[in-house]
């Protein structure tokens, strides 16, 4: 998947697919004047798209991650004191609407957006959605039969599961917590069913982490056998025996991802020129084959087998109070 040939193909359709949107412009002249874009993102292992940025326009794309618990208030900070020093913001989807509504982020509209589907565009002109943060249930091959995989939601109830389960802890990790919300939403008929399944999980004793970033440690050592966790590991994690359990008729959820211009960006046309390039299909391509990454590309799948056939959906974002009010109910289950 990350085989060197992989590379050179990508990079010869970065030349002959990307090259001549730009070649010539006033946008990359401008941007070349100003020298390179500051990506602030919470986003990783995108060193990839950084480079093949430069090598096509002569244009740094300066990559500095921002974890998502600090991402508002290290932006705001900026912001506020008139030194805002990004140019261009990649963060969940509500980070971004939070942002947008304090007056952070700037207009623009990329033309590789015909690309990507109408619900993935900001009405205003200012957030592009450009992917999904998937969460599914992840297994272990060689401790899992696969009979035994999982073809429904509920079925991580079944008593067989006790004490080889890892997931995120409920009560602390708000996507956690937004994911099984969307559980009660998006698959279960009634919230006494939902109610079910989560004290059936509960009685399962799932081991709990910090985030999805630690749930595939234990899957690969085998001190677990599945996971509430993410897809894009079975590429980043590879050659771990890693798989998904291919759901009957029941989707997969995750928040969405956005990236945008700020309002007063110290380069505007570098950040332009950025994001008409992270949006294009060579990047959504590298996100895809290098990370694992669900993006809304039209037509660009990670290399998981099957997952082509997903059907993906984005899940509504939670308030703070609503964060807070199914935290403490979590906890007196979990």
């Amino acid at each position: 998947m990350k085989s060197n040939l992989v590379r050179i193909v990508l990079l010869f359709a970065i030349l002959t697919l990307v090259g001549g949107v730009a070649a010539g412009n006033e946008l990359l002249d401008a941007a070349k004047d100003e020298g390179k874009a500051i990506f602030y993102a919470n986003i990783t292992a995108v060193e990839s798209i950084m480079d093949a940025f430069y090598d096509e326009y002569g244009v740094e794309g300066e990559y500095t991650r921002i974890s998502t618990a600090v991402y508002i208030p290290t932006v705001l900070t900026e912001f506020q004191a008139g030194r805002m020093v990004g140019d261009v913001l990649q963060a969940p989807l509500p980070v971004l609407q939070t942002l947008k509504e304090a007056g952070v982020l700037g207009e623009y509209v990329s033309p590789v957006t015909e690309f990507y589907p109408d619900w993935s565009k900001d009405p205003d002109g200012v957030i592009q959605q450009f992917g999904i943060e998937v969460v599914a249930l992840i297994y272990n091959t060689e401790h899992v039969d696969p009979d035994d995989v999982p073809k429904k939601y509920e079925e991580l109830t079944d008593p067989k599961w006790r004490d080889k389960i890892v997931m995120p802890d409920p009560i602390t990790h708000a996507t956690t917590i937004t994911w099984l919300i969307g559980l009660k939403e998006h698959i279960f008929e009634t919230e006494a069913e939902w109610m079910d399944f989560l004290h059936g999980l509960a009685a399962n004793k799932p081991m709990f982490v910090a985030s999805f970033g630690p749930t595939p440690g234990p899957l690969e050592t085998g001190e677990k056998v599945i996971g509430i966790s993410m897809p894009k590991y079975i590429v980043t994690k590879a050659p771990a025996p890693l798989n998904w359990a291919q759901l009957e008729d029941e989707p997969l959820m995750g928040s969405a991802r956005g990236i945008a211009i700020a309002k007063d960006a110290q380069r505007p046309n570098a950040a332009r020129l950025f994001v008409d390039f992270w949006l294009s299909e060579i990047s959504a391509t590298l996100l895809a084959v290098d990370v694992g990454e669900w993006v809304l590309h039209e037509g660009i799948f990670p290399p998981i087998e099957g997952i082509e056939n997903a059907n993906v959906i984005p899940l509504r974002e939670l308030s703070d109070e609503e964060i807070q009010k199914w935290s403490d109910v979590f906890a007196t289950i979990f």
